[in-house]
């Protein structure tokens, strides 16, 4: 029973706060809005290329999270290219964020948070820069 691969993340929000997401990943991040099946609550199915990779869910109003779980998530990382071009964007938005080299893989990072306070991190390679 291998695992096979990755397959989405799924952010549970109001309706206000998807619509907020579902623009900023679209036009911070690059994200395409794509098909989603007919479920009974609102949402997004967000894509890159063919594949859905963000599933933006509204939360029902009594959905509250048990006082004895820990969200211990930090942030999704994204493999791009063309590092200026994203840092201008991130400009052109007023998107503070901050930047990293690892020197073992020579990749240059860049980490920033979305509107829900969700961690973001944009991974480039050197050859992509």
């Amino acid at each position: 029973m291998p695992i096979l691969g990755f397959a989405h993340y799924n952010f549970r929000a109001s309706r206000p706060m998807l619509d907020t997401l579902r623009d900023f990943y679209i036009e911070v991040v690059g994200l395409q809005l794509g098909p989603r099946p007919p479920f009974q609550n609102s949402g997004y199915w967000l894509y890159i290329g063919e594949r859905d990779v963000l599933h933006l869910s509204e939360a029902r109003p009594d959905e509250v999270r048990p006082d004895n779980v820990v969200n211990t998530f930090d942030h999704a990382a994204f493999v791009c290219s063309n590092l200026g071009a994203f840092e201008a964007r991130l400009n052109e938005f007023k998107i503070r964020y901050r930047r990293d080299h690892v020197p073992t893989t020579g990749q240059h990072q860049l980490f920033f948070s979305d509107p829900a306070g969700n961690g973001v991190e944009l991974n480039f390679a050197e050859k992509d820069l």
